[in-house]
């Protein structure tokens, strides 16, 4: 369930208090891609592939900080935003990217059990959580470009996975991820064709 969800389970929370958590567990997802670039060094595809991963976590820590200082600069406008905020969510997020992490420093772990956490963590909803961050900043176009990225990203995945695994049900699984954040994105641009119009009428 997203974090921006709007269940019983939700409840509204400051700006302030989402980035400090979406930081966390962007660090931590950073962490597990430099794990498996150091893990699987050969073939120089897959290294380079994971080296991608981690550079790309590295840029959302990057849009979050600014986020971070624009909400720092403009404390009103921080107390006065706010979004959904599932804290089961985020405590099952928090124990997936420990636990994988914890698995990795274990040793063992293959090509195809990497693929497979790369795609529980990539289908979570941690990446809506970055793109309802960017919001702050009044971005459509950041918001669309982080999408598209993730897109990119998970279109990457699914190439590996069939490239590297004769796994079907983990391709699967990965193209299925894809089609999700395609529809989000769809809907995210239908939403803003609908806005830009009703300002034009108005």
């Amino acid at each position: 369930m997203p974090l921006r969800s709007r269940s019983r389970r939700a409840r509204r929370a400051t700006i302030r208090e989402v980035l400090d958590i979406a930081i966390e567990l962007e660090k931590k997802t950073m962490a597990l891609y430099v794990a498996f670039v150091q893990a699987f060094p050969r073939p120089e595809e897959v290294r380079n592939f994971w080296f991608s991963m981690a550079r790309h976590e590295a840029g959302h820590c990057g849009a979050l900080t600014l986020v971070e200082s624009i909400i720092e600069s403009d404390p009103k406008r921080a107390a006065a935003a706010r979004v959904w905020f599932d804290e089961h969510t985020v405590a099952r997020l928090r124990a997936l990217l420990t636990a994988y992490l914890r698995e990795m420093r274990a040793g063992g772990v293959s090509l195809e059990r990497a693929f497979e956490m790369a795609i529980d963590v990539e289908g979570s909803e941690l990446e809506d959580v970055v793109v309802d961050m960017l919001s702050v900043v009044r971005s459509p176009r950041w918001r669309e470009r982080a999408i598209q990225l993730l897109i990119h990203d998970l279109g990457d995945l699914s190439y590996m996975v069939e490239r590297y695994t004769k796994n079907e049900s983990l391709l699967t699984r990965a193209d299925a991820v894809i089609e999700r954040h395609l529809g989000g994105l769809k809907r995210r641009r239908a939403a803003t064709a609908r806005a830009a119009g009703r300002r034009l009428v108005g």
